[in-house]
């Protein structure tokens, strides 16, 4: 059998010869035999059937079809190549849009009757790109078939899954038309990313279901039902005497079931629709529309679910609800409720690494226990973000991560988990990093915050990304300094160590509006683009949105981030034994790490402030090598956010000192003398 990547370039290659011109980022893969006009606007004008073609053809050579990198390269690690991997994290149809025919908008079908939101085939003409810069992992935001129902933008929230086995169709290719699967697109794409040396994760979401899932048609006691009735004023119970958003501790739980509105709530739930009549469910099972016809026939809907967070201001969630991860009531809720009472969602129920109950849902979690070594097996991917898995029963969690290692014991694990408190549980638990709280601190750098995250989180057991922006929160050039301090802080990202860079996707092409409003974000993160635009109001992770890849500045931080991650990479070795110390300061704005080679030693100094120069002075560390006391040692400002790299004749090696522009990251490298 033909591998994907070389069938797709026959295909191309066959048709070559159609008429037609397609405009391309020039931030894009350039194949050298490719035949392109480039414009002054930053867009490459070419045949797309030549240029795919001329692309993977490069690719394909070095490719191997449907294996992990890990085992193509027969590396061992318990997945811990993750602890040093530049991550790059990716919304395919956002990440890999662009207006093909000029037409100032991103269609879904353009003039020529294509395609111009991100597909997996657009998305391989990207990964060089990511390579040059220095990426070596691939995070893919949800690739799943997803739900459209109650969605708040037009494509849906790819985090609305509806079938764990299926690719969302929308990420499908129309170039390539019927001559190919969306598996093999997919596949080609991981082929490819492989073929660079790039490991492919992606998104898996166990404890949430899109209100429409494939799965209510075999198994609709997995889910939480209500009368189609009370769905217009469906909503989170409130709970007088519980300030807002209390995690639901057991010293809450009285007042929580105590609360009228909670009982209000709880009354709303039903049985599932077999469990009320099997005989007229098996009637209607087959229905295409299976929810819509469970609400004709039993005026039942799927409830949706809410944070478990007591009082939390956020509203329902109205495209997703929570898998029935137990079949009877958990512990906390017994002394409240019936044994009767149908299942229902509440902050407790649906936080069931605290409060489990006693008949575990074998089928569902053998299920979810599937999903993951299905994409390993199909596509050899190499890792995976388990979303919220903090918040799975620990049986099924490992479980989980278990069905993974067993095929290929190489496999990277991510965890959700924010709070750096849980570093060590979460380790515990198999996983390799952590997302951590850097997104909250990095920006907050006047009150020390910011000071307080890159002095402890080298510290942890489980290393956090070094980053100031995920797809759930405000965009780092929205936050205070805009593109100047997003330029020092992602500098200083790329070079702190005891973490993982992780770049979230038009971050390098200074994007301000918000993907979602997740985490710290406010509803004016939707309307940072200009009133007229036509992109103003939306949100990447519900809407049909294109990143800005003919910005002025486009090239500025892939070229600066390629320079640091090449640093990184020649002190691999300091990073990965520990061997780098704090430099203290006062100043909260000033953030300094000494590297430790063995006869070199590397100083990571920034400013973030974004009006203040800071002249500091610091201690180097005991143990350091010979080098950095040395006089006739070799001082080098390697790299400058500001400066030219240039020989340093007049380091003080008795009291090092370093003065600083507003937002200006050094790197200052010390040599042994020849």
């Amino acid at each position: 059998m033909d591998s994907p990547l070389l069938k797709l370039e026959r295909y191309f290659e066959r048709n070559r010869d159609e008429r037609l011109i397609w405009a391309i980022p020039d931030i894009f893969s350039q194949p050298p035999e490719a035949k392109i006009t480039h414009t002054p606007t930053g867009e490459m004008l070419t045949n797309p059937y030549d240029y795919f073609y001329q692309l993977v053809r490069s690719l394909r050579k070095d490719s191997v079809p449907g294996l992990s990198l890990s085992k193509i390269q027969n590396n061992q690690s318990d997945g811990e190549w993750l602890r040093q991997s530049i991550i790059y994290s990716s919304l395919v149809r956002t990440s890999a849009a662009f207006d093909a025919d000029r037409s100032g908008y991103i269609e879904h079908t353009n003039v020529h009757g294509h395609k111009e939101t991100g597909t997996f085939i657009k998305m391989i003409a990207l990964l060089p790109h990511l390579r040059r810069m220095g990426i070596d992992a691939l995070y893919l935001l949800p690739i799943m078939k997803h739900s459209r129902r109650q969605s708040k933008g037009d494509p849906g929230s790819p985090y609305s899954v509806i079938d764990f086995f299926a690719l969302d169709p929308s990420l499908k290719e129309t170039l390539t038309g019927e001559a190919f699967t969306i598996e093999e697109e997919f596949a080609a794409l991981v082929d490819a990313a492989h073929a660079l040396g790039i490991r492919v994760l992606i998104d898996f979401i166990p404890r949430t279901n899109g209100l429409d899932s494939t799965f209510i048609r075999d198994y609709p006691e997995w889910f939480y039902w209500i009368d189609c009735d009370a769905r217009d004023d469906y909503r989170p119970p409130r709970v007088e005497g519980i300030p807002s958003t209390t995690p639901p501790t057991e010293e809450q739980l009285p007042t929580m079931y105590g609360s009228d509105d909670v009982k209000r709530h709880i009354q709303q739930f039903r049985a599932d629709p077999r469990t009320l009549d099997a005989d007229t469910f098996a009637a209607i099972k087959d229905e295409a529309d299976i929810l819509g016809a469970i609400e004709e026939t039993f005026n039942l809907t799927v409830a949706p679910a809410f944070s478990d967070q007591i009082n939390d201001q956020q509203p329902a969630w109205d495209d997703v609800t929570f898998f029935k991860l137990y079949l009877d009531h958990p512990s906390s809720a017994r002394p409240y409720v019936e044994d009767d009472t149908p299942p229902f969602i509440l902050h407790d129920t649906i936080k069931s690494n605290l409060y489990p109950g006693r008949q575990p849902n074998t089928p569902l979690w053998e299920t979810l226990k599937g999903v993951l070594p299905y994409y390993q097996r199909t596509f050899g991917i190499d890792g995976a973000r388990i979303d919220m898995g903090h918040a799975l029963p620990e049986e099924l969690l490992h479980g989980i991560i278990e069905s993974t290692r067993e095929v290929d014991p190489d496999f990277g694990l991510i965890t959700e988990e924010l709070d750096p408190s849980n570093a060590e549980e979460n380790r515990a638990h198999g996983f390799n990093i952590m997302a951590g709280n850097g997104f909250y601190l990095q920006p907050r750098v006047e009150d020390g915050q910011s000071k307080a995250f890159f002095r402890s989180a080298p510290h942890l057991s489980l290393p956090p990304f070094a980053a100031a922006e995920t797809h759930d929160t405000p965009r780092l050039a929205a936050r205070e300094g805009g593109e100047k301090r997003s330029i020092a802080l992602s500098a200083l990202n790329a070079l702190t160590p005891g973490s993982v860079p992780f770049i979230n996707a038009g971050l390098e092409t200074f994007e301000k509006q918000a993907m979602n409003l997740g985490l710290d974000a406010t509803d004016i993160e939707r309307r940072r683009l200009p009133y007229n635009h036509p992109y103003y109001g939306r949100l990447a992770l519900f809407d049909y949105f294109p990143l800005d890849y003919l910005h002025q500045r486009r090239h500025l931080l892939p070229a600066l981030l390629r320079t640091l991650f090449s640093i990184r990479n020649d002190y691999r070795d300091a990073y990965a034994s520990g061997s780098w110390h704090f430099l203290e300061s006062d100043n909260p704005a000033f953030i300094g790490y000494c590297l430790q080679g063995k006869t070199r030693g590397l100083l990571i100094l920034a400013n973030l402030s974004t009006t203040n120069d800071a002249s500091e002075e610091f201690d180097l560390p005991a143990g350091r090598p010979d080098s950095l006391m040395d006089p006739e040692s070799i001082v080098n400002r390697r790299f400058s956010t500001h400066q030219r790299p240039a020989r340093l004749a007049d380091w003080d090696f008795s009291r090092p000192a370093v003065q600083l522009a507003p937002c200006e990251v050094q790197v200052v490298e010390i040599l042994p003398k020849p």
